[in-house]
């Protein structure tokens, strides 16, 4: 079979690594798998034209909308991935919602991360209940061995002595829905008091326009600090050697980062939505925050309870190796992608 596969390639978004993991899956069984960016292309006949020119036999695509609108004016077999975003947020706009009700009649199979996205979904399309399969994302994890810490925190800015600081690491890519300035201002104003306290934020600039308010407010910030998007293996290294690892995103398919940080036995501390929900249970592989000045509360508190800290790395790895097996993942992909034969 020869497959084409279209998802956001942007650096530093979960779609990538998904799309890149599932299409080596699909190419070690033995067929060809071409994976596209999304954003290379700008009409649904642009890409029958490239699906005919190039001879595709079927289509994988991640986000329902966003790939799905691409697929308007093909007629080979295709399986859609959720995003997250696209059930989220995508499905509250009449004309979006509209559109991906016609790509879920079409498509042979949907996959989605959680239940709670396919509960959502058969809420709004009750008729594709029986297309849904619930596969979490598998996990894997490469932190460089050759990486310098102390390096990395001297780049970003934090100097020390004697008093090893505590390193909040906040990953993702600066778009409003990652929502990074959320915690600033309190983070900022515990700095004040405890200065061996850090934030750092890392990652891309995915909206320029956005990431210059960013920059602007971290600037006027204390203990809060940018740091430009690493290699994939070096970001990983980052994150074991931090104290814990931060989500602040308004919405969530599944972090990635997460359940890296989950995997690498590092803490996280996420906000408490439904995506966050789904793989972080409160005080047993994690810890979830309403607002910023509980984030600040439960930092303290992770900080003086080592024990707590302790409890929670083993068992969110426990979690993550019983949960997002790559080996699961990479059969019901091999069995799903068959359907398209």
């Amino acid at each position: 079979m020869k497959l084409l596969f279209l998802a956001s390639l942007t650096p530093w978004t979960g779609n990538r690594t998904t799309a890149r993991r599932i299409s080596e899956y699909i190419e070690s069984s033995g067929h060809v798998c071409t994976l596209e960016d999304i954003g290379d292309f700008t009409s649904s006949s642009e890409v029958a034209d490239f699906i005919s020119e190039k001879q595709f036999d079927a289509v994988l695509i991640i986000h329902l909308y966003k790939g799905g609108r691409l697929l308007l004016d093909s007629d080979v077999p295709y399986g859609v991935i959720f995003g997250g975003t696209d059930i989220n947020e995508d499905i509250k706009d009449a004309k979006k919602h509209e559109v991906m009700g016609i790509i879920l009649q079409r498509a042979r199979f949907l996959v989605s991360f959680t239940e709670q996205l396919k509960k959502i979904a058969e809420v709004h399309w009750p008729f594709a209940g029986s297309k849904i399969h619930v596969q979490p994302q598998g996990v894997v994890t490469k932190p460089c061995a050759k990486f310098n810490w102390r390096e990395f925190l001297q780049n970003a800015g934090i100097h020390f002595e004697s008093i090893e600081p505590y390193i909040f690491l906040l990953v993702c890519g600066l778009r409003r829905v990652k929502d990074p300035l959320y915690l600033v201002d309190a983070f900022s104003a515990w700095h004040k008091k405890e200065p061996c306290s850090n934030l750092i934020i890392i990652g891309p600039e995915v909206d320029p326009v956005f990431a210059q308010q960013v920059k602007a407010k971290v600037k006027g910030a204390h203990g809060v600090y940018l740091v430009s998007e690493k290699p994939q293996e070096e970001l990983h290294a980052a994150m074991r050697a931090s104290f814990a690892v931060v989500n602040s995103s308004i919405s969530e398919g599944m972090s990635s980062t997460i359940l890296e940080a989950m995997d690498l036995k590092v803490p996280v501390l996420a906000r408490n939505i439904p995506g966050n929900r789904a793989v972080v249970k409160h005080e047993h592989t994690g810890l979830l925050y309403f607002h910023p000045q509980e984030f600040v509360e439960l930092s303290k508190r992770l900080i003086r309870e080592t024990g707590l800290k302790e409890s929670i790395v083993t068992k969110a790895k426990e979690y993550v190796a019983k949960h997002h097996s790559r080996n699961t993942e990479k059969e019901t992909y091999l069995e799903l992608t068959a359907n398209l034969l």
